[in-house]
């Protein structure tokens, strides 16, 4: 197995006060073996019209890294960019895997039919899970549009199916599948 590769550290002053602000997370449960490296999703979302912006400072082979752990793309210089995390069955973050999985798992044992037996099957058979944040103050639609492009790599690529919060699963063809919308009551 490859090193985990923390290639983009968020511990800088402004990630105290993103804790305070209401952050998006997607997901896509993953059954390939490995996640490819970086530099396969910015060639991807470059032939998608996209323009990803890499930090500076990150050396151009870390991009070749397949055992990558933590990454930022911005879409836009004025925006705070798109953390990606990619979580293992193996390794370092295999505790933070197995409690996403099994949070998903149990929060599916609700539903019944043909797309929820689809989707834990996914989750039974991932081997990784690429997650996605998202500021949701500073996102713009342009944002949206990048992470979905994100999103579609992982899904095509790595065999996965979709998961955002407050929203649900996605079938590949991208229509929702299993609703898990959060209604507020106060």
């Amino acid at each position: 197995m490859g090193k985990e590769l923390p290639i983009v550290s968020t511990a800088t002053p402004e990630a105290a006060s993103e804790q305070a602000e209401k952050v998006i997370y997607s997901r896509v449960f993953c059954q390939r073996d490995n996640s490819p490296p970086l530099r396969l999703l910015v060639e991807f979302l470059r032939m998608r019209g996209q323009t990803p912006i890499i930090p500076s400072g990150i050396d151009e082979i870390a991009l070749d890294e397949w055992a990558w752990v933590q990454m930022a793309l911005s879409y836009q210089q004025d925006r705070k960019p798109i953390q990606l995390f990619c979580l293992r069955d193996r390794g370092t973050y295999k505790d933070v895997f197995d409690q996403e999985r099994g949070q998903f798992s149990q929060l599916l044992s609700v539903h019944d039919g043909m797309e929820s037996q689809l989707v834990r099957s996914y989750l039974t058979d991932c081997r990784f899970i690429l997650t996605t944040r998202m500021i949701e103050q500073d996102i713009t639609e342009e944002g949206y549009d990048f992470n979905g492009w994100i999103l579609e790599f992982y899904q095509e690529q790595c065999n996965g199916i979709v998961q955002i919060d407050n929203r649900g699963f996605y079938s590949p063809k991208g229509e929702l599948i299993i609703d898990m919308s959060v209604s507020v009551e106060d």
